[in-house]
């Protein structure tokens, strides 16, 4: 049966595999016939990804791209790929008169320096064929709103949505697409070791029309979308997956 969205012969690279909204693009991945390269920084929680993944020839890599060290070691063990789902990430919920410069570097390193220098190094190095796809995992924060705390969170996202559309235009000769999905507020399991209590939890809820947070395999299935395709024509775009919310 035809299915556009297949993701079968296609060698496709996560980063941010070990838990969360990674783990679930690589699972959902490889039942529609990806083949993976997973990587993390936590090789307990990346092997267990790695042992849920179906079918055969996956491949996983414990490695730290927010570093020159860890983006030079993986693209070293690297294959030419078909695309690309970045979504490593970190948060930092601190007041801005409060942040400090290691922790700015922290988190622009993990959420910005690491995904588009890992790109940059995979682009030099080849190993990005012709007619492949990048995802970014970007956020509503940053890019059309902003919460108190998350000033170097959203300055992060919105670097990387800015970014991202030069690089479309820059590859789109070789048909290489770019974009971004940008989520609203996702239930996994950061939220059970966060400072903000079920109470406050179960009244930002009834900011969202849809009537609930999304799912890790919510973004998992815009990411197949821009995987596969059924997308080739889309480029430069930033995919929206906020359950309403900025419609408020």
């Amino acid at each position: 049966m035809f299915n556009p969205f297949s993701l079968d012969g296609k060698v496709i690279l996560v980063t941010g595999a070990s838990s969360g909204i990674g783990r679930s693009i690589a699972l959902e991945c490889a039942r529609l016939g990806a083949q993976l390269i997973i990587t993390g920084r936590n090789p307990e929680r990346l092997n267990d990804t790695y042992v849920q993944l179906e079918g055969t020839g996956h491949n996983k890599s414990i490695a730290d791209i927010s570093t020159d060290e860890g983006i030079n070691y993986l693209s070293e063990n690297l294959p030419q790929i078909n695309g690309v789902a970045h979504v490593a990430g970190i948060v930092i919920t601190k007041p801005f008169q409060f942040l400090n410069r290691p922790e700015l570097d922290l988190v622009m390193n993990t959420n910005f320096n690491g995904p588009i220098l890992l790109t940059n190094v995979l682009l030099k190095k080849n190993l990005i064929k012709k007619e492949s796809s990048l995802v970014f995992i970007s956020s509503i924060s940053g890019t059309m709103c902003s919460f108190i705390g998350n000033s170097a969170y959203s300055a992060s996202k919105g670097a990387l949505n800015g970014i991202i559309k030069g690089i479309a235009l820059e590859l789109a000769p070789k048909r290489i697409r770019v974009n971004s999905i940008i989520p609203g507020m996702i239930d996994t399991s950061i939220l059970n070791h966060s400072s903000i209590s079920d109470e406050d939890l179960f009244e930002d809820r009834k900011h969202y029309p849809l009537g609930r947070y999304g799912r890790p395999e919510d973004v998992a299935y815009a990411a197949i979308y821009l995987l596969s395709d059924a997308s080739n024509w889309i480029t430069g775009s930033n995919l929206l997956l906020d359950g309403g919310y900025t419609l408020k």
